[in-house]
C-alpha cells in the first residue's frame, strides 16, 4: 500500500474548486433535480449523485486531496443504519454516492437552501428541528423506521454536528434505537476529512483522506446503549489510526 500524501494548503486549487462548485450545481445539480422528479426513486439517487460525483473529481483534480477507503465491502446489501463521524461536507457528499438509497438526518433548515435543498428534498431525508429536541427524537425513530421499510438504508451523524478533527463529542443513541427496533444491522463509519475539508476554511489542504467502513453490528436482542458504544469505540479506535491532529484522551 503506497504511503498518503502529506497535507499542503492551496488556496488557489480552493478558490478554483469553489468556482465549480457553484457552477456545477447551477450547471448540473438543479437540471439533474428537475430531471429527476418523475423518476422512482432510486433514479433519482442515481441522477443527482452526478453532481456529487463532479465535486469529488473537482476536488482531486483543483485541491489534491486522494482518497483511500477500507471495508467497501462490508457495506450491506440490504438495508442499513449507517452512523460516521462528522468533521466537514465531504463525507455528507461521499457516503450518498456508496451504496444508494441512503436518507440522511439533517437540519431542517437545509431544505430551504436554492437548488441545494430541492435536490435533498426528492431523496426522502428526515429533517430536524433542533429547536425542539423530546419531539426531534421521536421523529427520527418514526421516520426512520419507515425508511427501512421502505427499503433504503438510513445515515446519522450521532455527534448531532461537525465535530473539529482532535476533539470528541459523544455519540447519541437514537440510530442504535433505531436500528435495535427495525432489527438491522449499524454499519459504523470512521474518516479524517475535516484535516482536508476544515468548514471554518476555505483552503483545503492537499494530500491523502482515509475512510474506514467497519463490519456491521448486530443488533437483534441488544440494548441499543450496548449497540452504539461499541460503534462509538470502533470509530475512535480507527481515528487515532488515520488522524494525523492527535485525539484526545478517552475517559
Amino acid at each position: 500500500m503506497s504511503q498518503p500524501k502529506p497535507r499542503k494548503p492551496r488556496p488557489v486549487g480552493s478558490l478554483v474548486f469553489y468556482f465549480g462548485y457553484f457552477s456545477a450545481l447551477l450547471i448540473i445539480g438543479a437540471p439533474m433535480a428537475l430531471l429527476s422528479i418523475p423518476f422512482p426513486l432510486r433514479q433519482r439517487f442515481t441522477l443527482l449523485n452526478l453532481y456529487n460525483r463532479f465535486v469529488l473529481f473537482w476536488l482531486k483534480i483543483t485541491c489534491g486531496i486522494e482518497y483511500r477507503f477500507e471495508g467497501l465491502e462490508n457495506l450491506p446489501a440490504t438495508s442499513h443504519v449507517m452512523v460516521a463521524n462528522h468533521q466537514s461536507e465531504w463525507e455528507t457528499i461521499i457516503l450518498h454516492t456508496l451504496k444508494p438509497p441512503l436518507c440522511t438526518v439533517l437540519k431542517q433548515e437545509l431544505l430551504n437552501i436554492p437548488i441545494f435543498g430541492w435536490g435533498l428534498r426528492l431523496i426522502k431525508p428526515i429533517p430536524l428541528d433542533r429547536s425542539q429536541p423530546a419531539k426531534m427524537l421521536r421523529k427520527v425513530l418514526k421516520v426512520g423506521g419507515e425508511r427501512l421499510e421502505e427499503g433504503l438504508s438510513v445515515l446519522i451523524f450521532p455527534e448531532g454536528t461537525r465535530v473539529a478533527p482532535g476533539q470528541r463529542k459523544p455519540f447519541s443513541k437514537s440510530a442504535a434505537m433505531i436500528a435495535c427496533k427495525a432489527g438491522v444491522p449499524l454499519v459504523p463509519v470512521a474518516h479524517n476529512a475535516g484535516e482536508h475539508w476544515d468548514p471554518k476554511n476555505w483552503v483545503k489542504m492537499s494530500g491523502t483522506l482515509s475512510m474506514r467502513i467497519g463490519k456491521p453490528i448486530p443488533t437483534l436482542g441488544r440494548r441499543a446503549d450496548e449497540v452504539i458504544a461499541e460503534a462509538e469505540a470502533w470509530v475512535e479506535k480507527q481515528l487515532v489510526e488515520i488522524s494525523a491532529i492527535p485525539r484526545p484522551a478517552v475517559d
